[in-house]
């Protein structure tokens, strides 16, 4: 749950880039911070946690009898938290989104859209753990379509349709690198390979190709560079995924261990994503956006560092476990 601020810097971002997009239509050199307000702000706050947090306790509520022979020692299959409550707590969690989604659609123009996205992502976020989770690459793809989504609640018109992209490609390609040095099973094999990369060359086509189809009927007269928002503010990120390939080399090497590199890269690459968002931010809306957003980055960091404390913490308040040795 410590990363829960990477959805808070991906919607923070989307919402930023949509902020910029109408200060630039309304004119007068009008602050993008001025398109903003509080209750809009906390709608997306309670959107992201929400999601986040649903996804993070169906899982558990569903993984807890594998729990129980695996991970004994998490909340569920330990007994610190029962299995009412924690259903109680998951659904909390989709109502509180639901709740967001409803108050942003009413508070931000141009949004209606943004609380059938809520609904769209959570339907996305129950069938990975109910489900694609166990499909092998349709797991592995669901898991980068939820970023993608997520982000564009904030601004369903996409203002900058390559921020979710970027979401989309890093989060799959990540995850599947690391299921692959974790050694997960089923195995990864050459039909799940090309499962995973056609399919995100597929989504990308398509996203790009509706973006410009929809922009370009609205619009013939609008250059190609406009409809899709293409400059050279992309340079940054890209220099970014390429900074992240070679954390990720570096990750492998300097872990013997398949596994912990895996575990390893998975943490790093959902850190990144707030570099991502960053780097968007800053592009499209200006250096004090992409600090906004920046700043979530020792948030979660910390965060983790914290939440792995607390789990070694109740790792000594449980019974000790004994079994009989044969001799």
């Amino acid at each position: 749950m410590a990363l829960v601020f990477t959805a808070l810097a991906d919607s923070g971002c989307a919402m930023l880039l949509g902020a910029a997009k109408s200060a630039a239509v309304a004119g007068n050199g009008q602050s993008l911070w001025r398109q903003l307000n509080v209750t809009q702000c906390f709608s997306m706050m309670l959107i992201s946690v929400g999601l986040y947090g649903f996804g993070m306790s169906l899982n558990d509520i569903i993984d807890r009898r594998r729990d129980q022979l695996i991970s004994p020692n998490r909340p569920l299959p330990s007994g610190r938290i029962g299995v009412k409550t924690a259903h109680v707590v998951c659904t909390l969690l989709i109502l509180m989104a639901l709740f967001g989604g409803e108050t942003y659609s009413d508070v931000v123009p141009n949004c209606a859209l943004s609380l059938v996205l809520v609904f769209f992502t959570a339907g996305l976020i129950t069938f990975y753990d109910f489900a694609a989770k166990y499909l092998v690459a349709p797991g592995l793809l669901s898991l980068g379509l939820i970023r993608f989504f997520h982000a564009t609640i904030a601004a369903p018109g996409l203002p900058v349709l390559w921020h979710p992209l970027f979401l989309l490609n890093h989060v799959t390609i990540v995850s599947t690198v690391a299921y692959h040095w974790e050694q997960k099973r089923p195995a990864l094999r050459p039909v799940h390979w090309w499962s995973v990369f056609l399919g995100l060359v597929g989504l990308n086509v398509f996203a790009v190709g509706l973006v410009w189809w929809r922009r370009h009927a609205r619009n013939p007269e609008l250059p190609l560079d406009q409809i899709l928002t293409l400059g050279p503010q992309l340079f940054i990120p890209l220099i970014a995924a390429g900074v992240f390939v070679g954390l990720g080399i570096w990750i492998r090497y300097r872990n013997a261990n398949p596994r912990d590199a895996g575990q390893t890269l998975m943490l790093a690459g959902l850190l990144w994503l707030i570099v991502y968002d960053a780097v968007f931010a800053a592009g499209f809306g200006g250096a004090a956006a992409g600090l906004a957003v920046l700043a979530l980055l020792p948030a979660a960091y910390l965060s983790v560092l914290a939440m792995r404390a607390w789990s070694r913490v109740m790792l000594l308040s449980q019974r000790p476990q004994f079994k009989r040795v044969e001799t």
